[in-house]
């Protein structure tokens, strides 16, 4: 009988203390797949092993670049090779039009980062961050579709630029 009640305290103490370790574990699983939606995270999420390599040409040079792994930037690399004149806006970024309406089932962030491409829906443009100024892209936010690799600084030049971008060889 001994042995019994002692089992029977022990089920009474142990088993709700199993209970929470578990909820405390499923919590911390939901967190971190809740901090890895965040939208830095995201972007870097985004660039996938094997992605679609472009090169961007302007002022002469030729700059590489990756493209995202995500709908919007698929239907992006559909429309390659691309012209586009990108005017300056904000003194952190260069944007113009696309030819057309492009899938918006890509994440989608306020913030961005650093030669980051991202596609701003609502005028249909495509734009590239050359320097960051802190401030958040305005709802509904931008799309990730890529990342210039290198040579960002090209684009930190007053005015418009000529941009082409083609799918790397």
């Amino acid at each position: 009988m001994l042995a019994l009640g002692t089992s029977r305290h022990f089920s009474l103490i142990f088993l709700p203390l199993l209970f929470f370790a578990q909820l405390t574990v499923a919590a911390s699983a939901q967190d971190s797949r809740s901090s890895s939606s965040s939208p830095r995270s995201t972007i870097n999420r985004d660039q996938a092993v094997g992605a679609t390599k472009v090169i961007i040409k302007v002022a002469g040079k030729e700059l590489p670049g990756t493209l995202a792994d995500n709908p919007t930037a698929r239907e992006f690399a559909s429309l390659l090779p691309l012209h586009i004149v990108m005017d300056d806006l904000f003194g952190r970024e260069k944007a113009g039009p696309l030819p057309r309406v492009i899938s918006t089932r890509g994440p989608r962030s306020d913030v961005y980062d650093l030669a980051e491409i991202g596609y701003w829906s609502p005028g249909h443009d495509v734009a590239i961050y050359y320097r960051q100024d802190g401030d958040r892209i305005p709802s509904p936010g931008i799309i990730n579709i890529g990342r210039v690799d290198s040579g960002i600084e090209t684009f930190n030049v007053p005015g418009s630029l000529d941009v082409i971008i083609e799918r790397a060889p």
